[in-house]
C-alpha cells in the first residue's frame, strides 16, 4: 500500500464515529493536571499544533492540560522525559518523526528503545514539506531546478534544519530522484536557515511549511514544489514533488506519545481522547491554517506507521551515509 493510500486510511479512520470500548470505560487517570510536553522550544510548527491539541484534550478529559517545553537533541529530550515520568497517564509528548523514526535509525545516541519503552497513542497530524528559493535563483519550477543544478554541480547548497532532520533527508531523497549534485548545508534549526535562504547564501531549502509561509507571502521566498501527496490549500497553485515529475514525499509528522509502562486501559482512555480532539472542527480549522492535516487512527495504525516511516528514512539515510552518532 502506498504512504498516501495509507494515510488515506488514518484520515478516514479518524473521522468514523467514536464508539468507547469496556476498557476505556474501566480507566481512570489520578487526579491533577496532565502534562503535555512539547520537545521543541515554543513558538515552532510542533508547540502550536500541540497548544491546540491540549485545549481540546483537556475539555473531553475535563482535566487541566498543562504544556510544557523541553527541547533538545531533535525532540529526543523531552520525549525521553515523558517515557521516563511515572507511569500514571498523567505525562503525554506530542513527539516528531525525527525523535522516534529518524534518529533510532541513524545512529543517534539513545535514552530509550522506541519499541519497548515507548507507547505510540495516535499520529496527529502531518506538516508538509515546502521546497523553496529565493527569487534571486532564476527557477521557478522543478524542472527548471533540476536544470540549473545539473547546469552547475556541485554549486547549489541546500539549507535544512540539522543533520538527520526531515528537511535533510527530503533533500536528500530529492538529490538522489532527481541524479543532481548538490551540497547539504545543516544549520541549528530552521529559522537561521531560512534567513541564509532569502540572503542566496544556500540556494534551495526543503522546511515545515509554517516555517517559510510569512516569506513566500511577503515574496521574500519562491515557493517551488509541496514534497507531500497533495496539494495544500494555503498554496493551491504550487504542484506536489510527484506532479512536478520528481517522485519525494515528505511530510513531517507529530505524534502523541506515553511510556509503555502505562496501563493499557489507560492507554486506550487517551487514545480515544485525542482522536475525538482531532474531530474538532475548530481544531482541524486552526491546523489547516498551519497547513497540517489532522490525522488520528488507532495504536496499532501509528505504531505500524513508525515502523514503516523509520524503513524508509533509514533507507534514505544510509544511501547518503548520513550518521547522527
Amino acid at each position: 500500500m502506498t504512504t498516501r493510500r495509507r494515510l488515506a486510511g488514518l484520515i478516514a479512520a479518524a473521522a468514523l464515529p467514536l464508539a468507547r470500548p469496556a476498557i476505556a470505560q474501566s480507566a481512570r487517570i489520578p487526579d491533577g493536571p496532565i502534562r503535555l510536553v512539547v520537545p521543541f522550544p515554543p513558538g515552532g510548527p510542533n508547540d502550536l499544533v500541540a497548544r491546540v491539541l491540549g485545549q481540546k484534550l483537556g475539555a473531553i478529559l475535563e482535566r487541566n492540560v498543562v504544556v510544557e517545553n523541553r527541547s533538545g537533541a531533535g525532540g529526543v529530550i523531552g520525549t525521553d522525559n515523558v517515557v521516563k515520568a511515572a507511569p500514571d497517564g498523567r505525562s503525554l509528548c506530542l513527539t516528531s518523526a525525527g525523535a522516534i523514526a529518524i534518529s533510532p535509525v541513524l545512529g543517534a545516541p539513545m535514552p530509550f528503545d522506541v519499541a519497548k519503552d515507548v507507547a505510540p497513542l495516535t499520529l496527529v497530524a502531518l506538516m508538509p514539506e515546502l521546497l523553496a528559493v529565493p527569487p534571486s535563483l532564476p527557477v521557478s519550477t522543478v524542472a527548471e531546478l533540476v536544470d540549473y543544478a545539473k547546469k552547475n554541480p556541485g554549486k547549489v547548497n541546500y539549507g535544512s534544519s540539522g543533520i538527520g532532520s526531515m528537511p535533510h533527508l527530503a533533500g536528500e531523497a530529492f538529490r538522489a530522484a532527481a541524479g543532481i549534485d548538490i551540497i547539504h548545508v545543516p544549520y541549528r534549526g530552521a529559522a537561521p536557515a531560512v534567513t541564509d535562504l532569502i540572503a542566496g547564501q544556500v540556494q534551495m531549502m526543503f522546511a515545515d511549511m509554517p516555517a517559510m509561509m510569512s516569506q513566500v507571502q511577503g515574496n521574500t521566498l519562491r515557493p517551488i514544489a509541496l514534497a507531500s501527496g497533495e496539494r495544500s490549500p494555503l498554496l493551491p497553485q504550487t504542484p506536489t514533488m510527484v506532479e512536478a515529475g520528481v517522485p519525494v514525499t515528505a511530510d513531517n509528522w507529530y505524534g502523541l506519545v506515553t511510556s509503555s509502562r502505562v496501563p493499557a486501559p489507560v492507554q486506550a482512555l487517551l487514545q480515544e481522547a485525542a482522536a475525538r480532539a482531532l474531530q474538532d472542527p475548530e481544531l482541524v480549522k486552526s491546523y489547516g491554517e498551519q497547513g497540517a492535516r489532522p490525522v488520528g487512527g488507532t495504536q496499532a495504525e501509528f505504531r505500524d506507521f513508525i515502523v514503516k516511516e523509520s524503513a524508509r528514512w533509514g533507507e534514505v539515510g544510509r544511501r547518503a551515509d548520513i550518521r547522527m552518532d
